[in-house]
């Protein structure tokens, strides 16, 4: 009796928010046969969302999310597919959009694909740039807007905006340190059932 190993690559994938400048991007390494709905968690992690809210993947035709949330016809489930079975080339690009109110889009695109290294931890965050904006802030505008007062004390909506965000907001702020922990602890909960087959009896 033992483990079977499967055979799988490593998808090095740029998550950027769409309409931030200057830009706010994260790039991973992940393992190609984790499904979107780990990849919509990790995405929650390295861009610092707080899964609040629904989402989906759009990738061409196809509509990947939790089909028992969108009461729509058509929706794969994001538990059964795979990344492999849409990141095929370097190139490949689809959206994932998360908070259907605020309506923040992330462009992704495939910029590698890399062999699996068994001394390697998957999945790591080893790019990154500036802080993602606070959740319910009213979308890329709003963030734009709420950037602006809290950049001049003396704004008439300075210190309400400070009071909402609980503190001083820094912008740049990007701890891939603290990131890169967040995703181990993910992986040590999911390592020993999500990508080896159970104990076969060779008998």
């Amino acid at each position: 009796m033992g483990k079977i190993h499967v055979l799988r690559n490593i998808l090095q994938i740029k998550i950027a928010l769409a309409g931030a400048k200057p830009a706010i991007y994260r790039t991973i390494l992940i393992e190609d046969d984790r499904t979107f709905y780990d990849f919509h968690n990790i995405i929650q992690i390295v861009m610092g969302w707080e899964n609040y809210h629904l989402f989906q993947f759009l990738a061409g035709k196809y509509v990947i999310s939790d089909p028992t949330l969108l009461e729509e016809d058509g929706i794969l489930n994001s538990k059964e597919i795979r990344l492999k079975q849409l990141f095929h080339e370097v190139g490949d690009k689809m959206k994932y959009e998360y908070d259907f109110g605020d309506g923040w889009i992330h462009n992704i695109r495939l910029e590698k694909i890399l062999p699996f290294k068994l001394t390697e931890s998957y999945p790591t965050c080893i790019k990154g740039k500036r802080r993602c904006p606070p959740e319910d802030c009213g979308g890329i505008w709003g963030y734009e807007n709420l950037i602006e007062v809290m950049a001049d004390k003396k704004h008439p909506e300075y210190k309400e905006t400070k009071s909402w965000l609980g503190g001083v907001f820094d912008p740049e702020e990007f701890d891939i340190q603290y990131i890169n922990e967040e995703l181990k602890g993910l992986n040590d909960y999911i390592k020993n059932s999500m990508y080896e087959e159970e104990d076969v009896d060779d008998e």
